[in-house]
Parts: C-alpha cells; structure tokens; sequence
C-alpha cells in the first residue's frame, strides 16, 4: 500500500492542524494506521494509531485529550486532528500501515509495514 501524507505547516502554540494520510493500491481496510513523529535529534516515537475498522483508537500519552486520529474506509484516508498544538509537538509526522494479521502493539514502528513520506508540523510559542 502506497501512504502520502500532508496537512503540515507552521502554526502558532494553541492552534490547530489536520493531517491526512491517503492510501492507494492495496484494500485500505486490510490495515491497521499509525502516525509516528521524529524531532529533530530525537528517535521516532509514536503519536497515534486506529484499527482496521475505526473502532479501537490508540494514543501516546503526550498527545491524549488533544490530538484525534480517524479514518475513512471509502475514501482511503486516515486523518490526525491536532489541536492545542504545544511547541513540543514540533516533529516531522508520517503515517504507516500495519497489516490485519500482524498482531503486534500498535505502538511499535517495527509492526508496521508501509510508511508514507513525512510532512513537517512546527509550532512557534
């Protein structure tokens, strides 16, 4: 499955972002997504991830209450609303898909199959 992600861009503390990652040329459903950051001189971490069918949602505690993660099985997409957006949030975030039949934690990259390319988020205080 091929991931494009977008949606990034510079925004203010407080503010507000909505990524999108769009799939394309395998079944959407067939995977779990995952969006993962990485700051600059840091490792990549987890940020959020949703089941195959939406219904079971996944979130990095640093993130809980604030950011947002759904998907549209009909349009391929997956999406990551971001609000009250802190300069610590500040990362390059891609999305990745994990397939069905890999029951592995949500919350590892190395479960995930396929990664989009990156879209830059930074958030000035």
């Amino acid at each position: 499955v091929q991931l494009q992600a977008s949606g990034g861009g510079l925004v203010q503390a407080g503010d507000s972002l909505r990524l999108s990652c769009a799939a394309s040329g395998r079944t959407f459903s067939n995977y779990a997504l995952g969006w993962f950051r990485q700051a600059p001189g840091k490792e990549r971490e987890f940020v959020a991830a949703i089941s195959w069918s939406g219904s079971t949602a996944y979130y990095a505690d640093s993130v809980k209450g604030r950011f947002t993660i759904s998907r549209d099985n009909v349009k391929t997409t997956a999406y990551l609303q971001m609000n009250s957006l802190k300069p610590e949030d500040t990362a390059v975030y891609s999305c990745a898909a994990k397939p069905i039949y890999n029951s592995g934690t949500y919350y590892l990259d190395n479960n995930y199959d396929y990664w989009g390319q990156g879209t830059l988020v930074t958030v000035s205080s």
